[in-house]
Parts: structure tokens; sequence; C-alpha cells
């Protein structure tokens, strides 16, 4: 305390900072950033890298060579992972740590450790700094421009307007028809949209929680799990979506306690057996399953086939931020996307254990995944139509409200957590009896499967027209995706009449609830179709003259002559024999009907 301050013994440190830091220092990233997304994985993932004296030891040495004091907290974070963690101990091993010196472990061996232990060490990395003009008006590039700029098209030529239409919402039609469960949770909603991504963060949730409840479609069963993508420009109100998470916390929190309590039992017969003397006829006992509902969208292929086939084959990824997945699946380690698409139809996945070398074979996966981000997070995902994953999510595409929300609202008794956190016991009760009866089998009537078929006929023909091909795939699994939509509701209904049968036969009124939500996540779907990059049109997707020929039949009335169509044709700017060509294929298709000569209609 009596030394002399010296400034410049405090700022001059070049000679003592890691290299790794210096390195650090010349970019836009903080130094620390890149062990602490690491640490959060890891703890995320519950994994223990520190197994083993000298693993632990070595996880010490790399934290403090690269961060010296700063790297303790971190060395705690991960070493309390390991069921023998001790703090006083923890501290005492950092301590030897920070004394040692020349050891030859880097930061590089904890990322390193991370990695073999199925956590992702990919650090997503930061743009480089733009160049503004000088007017003074610049601004980021919208993501339509960047996307016009990498096809080659000009968006100050383009003479189609851009889609600003407010895309059309259902939970005003469908509420008051739902299960009282489904009322329970959209009775919350500060706006019709609010209420259509409540309920479908619902269906979502719910649909890993209906191991039993199968049906037939296409002749395969298929059971109720959906995957959606929620997106919407930053602050859009998208984040109400982790509400839908509480309604089946407490089923992943049986789980995990469950787990810990076979772990402990597990701990002690391994005890028992490394005490024993002589282990004639003893067998070492098996590690227990790692149980949980909620899979990190961040671990490793591996890691995600190996905790679906602990949990009989299902599990959710629920993530906020959609490019999680998307830097997940672009790294080595973390490419699931062909199980991802193959967990959808619940084809079989195969894949190896690298800890005992053991082929695994997961029968039947049951996976579902709820993801939200801005449009661009979306691109980052799914970079065009061709990608299979694009016709297996449903699409909310969320409408900017210029409405500001009371903070201070008081009427609810309880926060929504509260609320929500209820009613995720409520359906727990439901889970655990649903569980322990036999299976169910939901059907559709004879009547509902017509009407169901005659829909999507229709629909297939219409959107292939607007839209080429590329959509055909999402028209035909969006039926998938109703038929399992109306199964959800189905067997909330049991909730209400207690009727745990068999054979599940669809209601009418779920039935029309499900068709009217999925005519509406049609046109969501093909807003974001819209959206993909139009390089793709070369191929056969969505491109400029996609989008007229789009506009020219939405602005045909119901009912209209020849000159109707050209005087529309002509104010597009789509040549006269485009025009008529285009009429004559809608009415081939089946869209339109020649009604009469020069007469024509919509069907």
């Amino acid at each position: 305390m009596k030394k002399k301050f010296e400034a410049k013994d405090w700022l001059d440190v070049k000679d003592e900072q890691p290299q790794w830091m210096a390195d650090a220092a010349n970019t836009n990233t903080n130094p620390y950033d890149d062990v602490e997304i690491v640490t959060r994985r890891i703890e995320d993932a519950g994994v223990d890298i520190t197994v083993g004296y000298a693993a632990w030891r070595d996880v010490g040495f790399a934290l403090s060579d690269a961060m010296g004091e700063n790297g303790r907290s971190y060395y705690h974070r991960v070493s309390c992972l390991n069921p023998d963690y001790s703090a006083a101990e923890t501290d005492k091993q950092y301590d030897k740590c920070l004394r040692s010196h020349g050891t030859g472990v880097t930061i590089k061996t904890f990322f390193q450790m991370a990695k073999d232990a199925g956590v992702s060490v990919s650090i997503p990395s930061l743009p480089s700094k733009p160049s503004f003009p000088s007017n003074g008006n610049a601004r980021y590039p919208s993501t339509s421009q960047r996307v016009n700029e990498v096809s080659g098209v000009n968006e100050e030529n383009e003479d189609v307007e851009e889609d600003d239409e407010a895309l059309p919402t259902f939970s005003g039609t469908v509420a008051e028809n739902l299960p009282e469960f489904l009322q329970k949770v959209v009775a919350k909603a500060d706006s019709a949209e609010d209420g259509d991504i409540l309920i479908l963060g619902s269906l979502v949730v719910l649909s890993v929680c209906l191991p039993n409840v199968m049906g037939i479609y296409n002749k395969r069963p298929v059971w109720a799990n959906l995957f959606l993508f929620v997106t919407a420009k930053a602050s859009s109100g998208k984040g109400r979506l982790a509400l839908c998470r509480y309604l089946i916390e407490p089923i992943h929190e049986a789980l995990r306690k469950q787990n810990e309590a076979e772990y402990l039992e597990y701990k002690q017969k391994m005890q028992e057996y490394n005490c024993a003397k002589n282990k004639v006829g003893l067998e070492k006992p098996d590690e227990p399953p790692l149980r949980m509902l909620f899979i990190p969208a961040n671990s490793s292929a591996t890691a995600v086939y190996q905790v679906m086939n602990d949990n009989g084959g299902q599990g959710i990824m629920f993530e906020t931020e959609g490019d999680t997945l998307a830097n997940t699946f672009s790294s080595d380690y973390g490419n699931y996307s062909d199980g991802f698409r193959k967990a959808f139809h619940h084809e079989s996945i195969s894949y190896v254990r690298r800890k005992d070398r053991e082929y695994v074979n997961l029968k039947r996966p049951r996976l579902s995944t709820l993801l939200t981000g801005t449009p661009k997070q979306i691109l980052s995902l799914i970079t065009d139509a061709e990608n299979g994953l694009f016709s297996r999510f449903i699409f909310y595409y969320m409408n900017i409200r210029l409405n500001w929300q009371n903070v201070f609202d008081d009427e609810l008794d309880g926060t929504l957590d509260d609320y929500f956190t209820k009613l995720g016991e409520e359906f727990n009760d439901f889970y655990v009896t649903l569980k322990a009866t036999g299976d169910i089998r939901f059907r559709f009537t004879a009547d509902q499967a017509s009407a169901f078929n005659e829909w999507f006929e229709k629909s297939q023909l219409e959107y292939a027209a607007r839209y080429g091909d590329e959509m055909i795939a999402s028209i035909r699994r969006m039926g998938l995706i109703t038929f399992r939509i109306a199964m959800i509701l189905s067997a909330l209904r049991i909730m209400e009449n207690g009727r745990f049968e068999p054979v599940l036969i669809c209601s009418d009124v779920d039935f029309g609830n499900a068709m009217e939500i999925a005519k509406v996540l049609v046109e969501h779907t093909a807003k974001v179709f819209r959206e993909l990059p139009r390089a793709v049109a070369s191929s056969g997707g969505v491109g400029q003259k996609t989008v007229k020929r789009q506009m020219f039949l939405d602005k045909l009335p119901a009912e209209f002559e020849r000159k109707d169509f050209i005087e529309i044709a002509t104010a597009l700017g789509i040549p006269l024999k485009t025009a008529e060509r285009n009429v004559k294929k809608w009415c081939d298709d089946g869209i339109l009907v020649h009604v009469d000569q020069g007469k024509y209609a919509k069907r």
C-alpha cells in the first residue's frame, strides 16, 4: 500500500497479455466472449469435461494461462458439473494452476475438450465494419435488397410492387371452438396475431407430449410432432412464445429429477463394484440414460440423437434465436440437418456412439421444434426452397403493429409466467394419465377425409400455378401438418370428457378448426417463400415473372371477361400472349372456369 502509484505500471501490460487476447483486441470481439459462449453451452448441455484428475487439471491450466484470475469463475462453472465437485478443492486446484508456468496447456485445450464432449465451439463471427457514403443518410440494406444484389435483380428497376399487405390471422375465427385448455391459453392474447402464435406455440410444445396418440396418414403411422418457425422483425412480439415452454416444463423437470435419482443410484453401485475385491459374478453397472425433454439446438449430432434415444425417441428443440440452429448445422460436429428432416416423417436415424463404439438405430424418432427469429435468420437456416427443411416447417410471419402495449396492466392476478405455469401443472396431470393408457389411434371421418382431399387438391393446383413446382412440397406437407393439428386438438378434448378410448374420431368442430388454421398458414408460408433468395428463379423458383403471375391471378375478380384480364395484364406490364397463355393454363389446371366465350370465373 506504500508503493508509489505509477500509471505506466498499470497501463503498459502488452508483454504480459496472452497472445490470444492480443489478437482479439484487434477485432470487434471481447476476448472473453468465446470462453463465455462455450461455457454456457457446456452448462446448457450438462456435460462434464472434467472427468478424471488429468482433465480437471488441464482445464485449470488452460483457463489460468489465458485469463489469469478471471478464469476462476469459469473453472467453478465447468467443475460443478462433476458429481464430486467441491468449491474449496476447486479453489485450491486453481491456485496451483495460477502458480504453474510453462505447462504447455493453452486455451485451445479447453475448446478441444469441450468439442470432444460434443459441445459446439463454433463462434459466429461479427460482420466487418461497413463503409458509409458521405451523404449522412447511410443505412444497412434490407434483406430483400441484399438478396436482389446476390441474384442480380435490380430492385430499383423492378416493376413489381413489394407485398406489404397484412397477412390473415385465425385466432378470432377458431378461439371460441377450441378445446378448453387452449381457450385458457388464448385468453391472455393481446391481439389477433398474439393469439395465433400462442395457439401455434402451444400446439407445438404439446405435440411432443402425446406419445401414444398416433394416426395413419398416406398409409404410414404418424404422431403429432410439429416444426414451427415464427418470424418477425425485432421487437414485434414473437418473444411471447417463451410462455408456451411453461406448458411442458413440469414434464421436463420430472425427467431431470428422475435422471438425478438414477445417477445417484448408479454412483453408489459403481462404488460398490469398484470396492469389491472379488468381481467374479459381478456385472458392471450400466450408466443411466440422460433424461430430458428440451434438447439444446447447439449440441452435436451424436448428442442430439443420443438424448432422443435415451428418452424413448422423443424430444423438442425450443430456441428463441433461429440462427442458433443454423450455426450448428453449418459446423462439422453439428450437421444433423439430414436427421432433422428424417425426424419429421419418423424415419429411422442411425449413428455410432463414440464412447462405446456402439451402433444405434433410432427407430421412429418423434421430434418437435419451435424457433423464432427475423426474416434474415430464416435465410441463414434455409437458403432456398429446394432445401427440404422449408416444406417441413409451419411458418408464421408476424405483421408490425404500431401500437404501444400498456406495460403496467395490473388486472392479471400474478404474472403471465405464473398463469402459464399453472396451465403446465394442469396439463402434466393429463399427461401422466394419458401415458399410462394404451395406444390411441386418431382418424378422420369419411366426410372429413373427402373435404380434406378436395381442398388440398385444389390448393396444390392454385399454389403451383402461382409459385411454380417448388411450392408443391409445402402444400403436400401442410396436409400432414393439418392432420397433426387436428390430432392434437382431438387429444386435448380428452381432458374435458375423460374418454381414453383406443380409437379417437375427429369431431367436425376440430376438423373445421384445423382447416381454418391451415388456410391461414398456407398464406404465411407463401409469404416466406416469396422472400427466399431470387437466385433460385433459374431453377424454377420464385422470380420476378412468378411474382407478376401471382399478382395477375390475385387481381382477377371472381368473374371477368377477356377485356378485363387484358386490362389488368397491361397495368402489370405483362404481354398479351403471356396473359392469354396463363389464363388458358389456369383453366386447364382447374383454377379458373371458362364459363362462356370470352367469360371466365374463379373456382
